[in-house]
C-alpha cells in the first residue's frame, strides 16, 4: 500500500457514512437531514484528503488510478443513485470541486467506463433490492 493510501485511509469517512448513504433513501424530516449532513461531512473529508494526496494530479495516488480510486470509485454509482432518488447534489462543484473532477476522470477512464453501471439501471436494481428487503414483490417495469 502506498504512503498516500495510508494517509487517505486515516481521513476516510467513518463506517457511518455508508450507513448514512443507505439511510437517505428512506429517512424523513430531521433524520433525513442528519443522514445528509453525515454524507456531506464525509465527502468534505474526502475532498480534503484528495487535495493533499493527489498534489494536483488526476487521482488520489497520482497520475494513474490506484487502490483508493477504486475503493471510492466503487461507490460512485450508488452516490449518483442517491443523488437522483433524493433530489440532492452530493458531489457539488462548489463544495467538492476536486472530487467532481476526479469522478469525471475516473468514470471516463477506459478501464472503468465499460464496467461503471448506468445510473438508471442501478436505480432499477436498487428498487428490486429494496422490495426484497421489505419482503414485497419487486416493482414491474
Amino acid at each position: 500500500m502506498a504512503k498516500n493510501d495510508v494517509k487517505v485511509l486515516g481521513a476516510w469517512p467513518s463506517p457511518y457514512w455508508f450507513a448514512a448513504m443507505r439511510g437517505l433513501r428512506t429517512a424523513q424530516g430531521e433524520e433525513r437531514k442528519a443522514f445528509l449532513d453525515q454524507v456531506t461531512e464525509g465527502l468534505a473529508l474526502l475532498e480534503e484528503a484528495f487535495g493533499k494526496c493527489s498534489k494536483g494530479k488526476a487521482f488520489f495516488g497520482g497520475d494513474r488510478i490506484g487502490l483508493l480510486d477504486i475503493a471510492f470509485g466503487s461507490f460512485l454509482g450508488w452516490l449518483k443513485v442517491t443523488e437522483k432518488v433524493n433530489g440532492v447534489k452530493l458531489l457539488d462543484e462548489a463544495k467538492t470541486p476536486g472530487l467532481v473532477k476526479w469522478a469525471e476522470r475516473f468514470c471516463a477512464d477506459a478501464a472503468v467506463k465499460s464496467v461503471m453501471p448506468e445510473t438508471e439501471k442501478l436505480l432499477e436494481f436498487s428498487k428490486v433490492l429494496a422490495a426484497k428487503m421489505k419482503g414485497a414483490p419487486p416493482p414491474k417495469n
